[in-house]
Formats: C-alpha cells, sequence, structure tokens
C-alpha cells in the first residue's frame, strides 16, 4: 500500500480515492495534488516515493521538475509587466531587443512570441547544453534565426524556445533572469515553492523525473513520442533544442540554468496556489487584474498546430483547453508539462488545480491520472 497524506475539504473525499488509486492503476511512483475552489484550498494531497531506487516519501516538501507547466508561469510574468505598462504587446520584439530584428523580423509582435506564431520553434546552429545554461548562445541564435513560417500566419508549438523569446524581452525590461523575475513577481508575494534556476542548497528536494514506459508490445507507439523521435519532424527539432535536453532533465546542471520553458521546480501547491491568485486575492496578493486575465484568456491560435500536427490552442502564453490537453473543458486556462504535470485554472467554476508527478507519462496521449482527478474535483466543486 502506498502512503498518502493531506487533507480534503468535506464533499472531496471522491479526489483522495482517486489520488489513491492511481498509484495502483497507473504506476505512479511519486505525486501531489492541490486544489482551490473559491479562494479556499480544498485538496491537499501528497504521496509515494521520490525514486523508485530508494526508500523516501514524497512530501510537500518535494520539489518536481513540472516541464512546460513553467511556461504558464513565465506568461504571468509578461503580464504583470503588461499591465504596468512596462511591455507593450503589440510593439515590436525589436524595440526591446534590437537584435531579433534580423532575418525580416523587424515587425515581430511581442505577443506572437507568447502565442507561439513567431516560427521561431527551434535554431539551426547545434546548441551544446553547456552553451543554452549560459543563456546568450540560444538567445544570440534565436535572434538570428530566420523564422520557419511567416511570423502570423500559422501556429506551432515553441516548446523549448518560448522560454528564451519571452524570457529575453522581460529581462530586457528588468534586467532580472526569469528565475529572479519568477520569484519578485509570484514565488515572493504568494510564499510559494516555485523556482527556475533552482540554488544548490534546494537541490536535495528534488524528485527525479521517470522515462515514460515503453509501448506494451504490440501497442502502436505513442503519437507525440514517434514525431519526435524523427529526425524529419518539427517536433524533434523543437523539443530537442538543445539536442541533449531529454539527456540532461535530471542532472544538477539543468536544474540551476535559466531555462524557463522547461525546468520550473515547484510543488502541486505552488501550481494551484498560482493560479488561485490569477482569479482573486490568496492573502492579500492578486496577480492579475479581471481584464488582463480576460485577454490573456481569449483565443491567439487555434487549429492545426505546425509542430504538433494536431489541433491546438493558445491564449497569450497560456495552453486554453483542447482535445490532447482538455484541463477542465471549454473555459479553462494554464499549462500542462509533458510527462504529467499540470496546473490550469476554471474561472467560471473559480477553481485552480495543480498537480506533479516524477513518473512520465507518453505526451501523446490524454494523461488518465490528472485527468481522473479533474472529473473528481468538478464533480465535488
Amino acid at each position: 500500500m502506498v502512503e498518502v497524506n493531506g487533507t480534503v475539504a468535506a464533499g472531496f473525499e471522491r479526489v483522495r480515492d482517486v489520488f489513491e488509486a492511481n498509484f495502483a492503476r497507473h504506476g505512479e511512483i511519486g505525486a501531489a495534488c492541490s486544489v482551490w475552489v473559491g479562494g479556499r484550498e480544498v485538496v491537499d494531497l501528497v504521496g509515494g516515493l521520490v525514486s523508485p531506487a530508494r526508500d523516501e516519501p514524497y512530501t510537500r516538501r518535494t520539489l518536481q521538475m513540472v516541464a512546460s507547466a513553467t511556461k504558464g508561469a513565465l506568461a504571468i510574468c509578461a503580464l504583470r509587466l503588461v499591465e504596468r505598462g512596462e511591455l507593450d504587446l503589440d510593439a515590436p520584439v525589436a524595440a526591446y531587443w534590437p537584435e531579433f530584428a534580423a532575418a525580416g523580423k523587424a515587425a515581430v509582435p511581442v505577443r506572437w512570441l507568447l502565442s507561439h506564431q513567431v516560427g521561431l520553434p527551434f535554431v539551426d546552429p547545434v546548441i551544446p547544453m553547456v552553451d543554452a545554461y549560459r543563456w546568450t548562445p540560444m538567445v544570440d541564435a534565436l535572434a538570428a534565426q530566420a523564422p520557419v513560417w511567416e511570423p502570423g500566419t500559422a501556429h506551432g508549438y515553441h516548446a523549448m524556445t518560448y522560454g528564451w523569446l519571452v524570457g529575453e524581452v522581460l529581462s530586457r525590461i528588468t534586467g532580472l533572469t526569469p528565475g529572479e523575475l519568477l520569484a519578485k513577481e509570484i514565488a515572493g508575494p504568494l510564499g510559494i515553492d516555485f523556482h527556475v534556476g533552482l540554488p544548490e542548497s534546494e537541490m536535495d528536494r528534488v524528485a527525479p523525473l521517470v522515462l515514460a514506459p515503453p509501448p506494451a508490445p504490440g501497442a502502436p507507439p505513442d503519437p507525440l513520442t514517434a514525431l519526435m523521435l524523427d529526425p524529419n519532424q518539427l517536433a524533434h527539432k523543437a523539443f530537442f533544442v538543445p539536442n541533449q535536453v531529454f539527456a540532461v532533465m535530471n542532472d544538477r546542471a539543468a536544474w540551476a540554468a535559466q531555462m524557463p520553458a522547461a525546468n520550473g521546480m515547484g510543488t502541486a501547491r505552488a501550481l494551484s496556489t498560482m493560479y488561485a491568485a490569477c482569479l482573486g486575492e490568496i492573502d492579500g496578493v492578486r496577480l492579475l487584474a479581471p481584464e488582463t486575465l480576460a485577454a490573456a484568456t481569449t483565443p491567439q491560435a487555434e487549429g492545426t498546430d505546425r509542430v504538433l500536427g494536431i489541433e491546438s490552442r493558445f491564449g497569450l502564453g497560456f495552453q486554453l483547453s483542447y482535445p490532447l490537453r482538455p484541463m477542465a473543458g471549454p473555459g479553462s486556462f494554464g499549462h500542462y508539462g509533458l510527462g504529467g504535470s499540470v496546473g490550469f485554472a476554471h474561472p467560471e467554476r473559480g477553481v485552480a488545480f495543480g498537480y506533479v508527478v516524477n513518473q512520465m507519462l507518453p505526451g501523446g496521449m490524454v494523461d488518465p491520472r490528472s485527468s481522473a482527478l479533474v472529473e473528481a474535483v468538478f464533480a465535488a466543486a
């Protein structure tokens, strides 16, 4: 039996049942789930092990790399600058980052970075991880890169480059690294455990990611994995920028780097609290004004994704509900991370949801673990 700790409010007992069942049904190793409804935390659960290789419990202090769920936090940072008049989404990127004007990109507006419409899901040069960790080589390569499609005419998931593109604009404005900006704008005011560029002092708290198991004999391959592994596909180039990224996801150097599209370290409570504070005040802190949130969750790009080859839908930095990433259906906004972690909110229902996990599942499927938890939450809420 897996030990599960934490609390659920009256009426949410089914969420605990589903959380416990995920370990038996879906091979969960370690996980946490936190849910806010109407400004009150109603679910706070944690269970399992930090790693299958050692008998260490997964606790509320365990940090998890949440992969692309990090993108939602970077979007919130950008939107807070917009609210203060420090960032104009319709201004050219080159107004903040002059070097970006190269290769015909002088007129590209900032909003197309957030909506995955800029056409820069990869760079032509092979960038070793050691250079990606230093930030500047990736930023310089993106500034020089010609778009794969005419910006604004299509969209495609910028799996890794989103972080350098949006992060560089924010850094040019604030003088801060993405991790410093996250701490200033979100983590510090809310008192949550969420980091980009993890300090060495916190690294013993991290639960390493466990790669998704291979498909059963005779089963078809996961479609997204197949695209990612085909060097002729845009998905391969988009996800393998830099070219060694999946080989180093459990390396401390990767944890310490500024890679704000993919290497955020946090907890389920951090994700849920962050999104709850987008809907209303949490301990006196509200991250986004209602009008900002309304603009950010208005679809900017939808339809066939040039990178993923499927339908996808984006607001300003947020995923909006689409078949592969449903969250809680229409009205939801947030971001999934490859492997299973997710944070999102549903404004109409007043729900904010955070789920983190160390056992990855294939990315080309609707994750049955979080989907079952979301169903249980909304049945109660």
